[in-house]
């Protein structure tokens, strides 16, 4: 399973090499395409487990200004 993330930047809020940062050091690598980033799980994960990785993800980057949008598939 895969978790993609598309990011809308906010012009006030911290630079996209400073949210790059961020979440590689959560195991997110950039992606080119149609999504920004992606999470590869090595596996099967359940809904639980997604979500927490959201709340993680987005712990991670409070006060950065920027929106999250999560995509899951298998």
């Amino acid at each position: 399973m895969e978790t993609y993330i598309d990011l809308f930047l906010n012009a006030d809020g911290v630079k996209a090499s400073e949210i790059q940062r961020r979440l590689r050091e959560l195991g997110l690598k950039p992606a080119v395409g149609n999504h920004d980033f992606m999470f590869d799980w090595k596996g099967v994960a359940d809904a639980s487990e997604i979500i927490a990785f959201a709340d993680k993800v987005q712990a991670h980057l409070k006060g950065t200004g920027v929106i999250l949008k999560f995509h899951t598939v298998r």
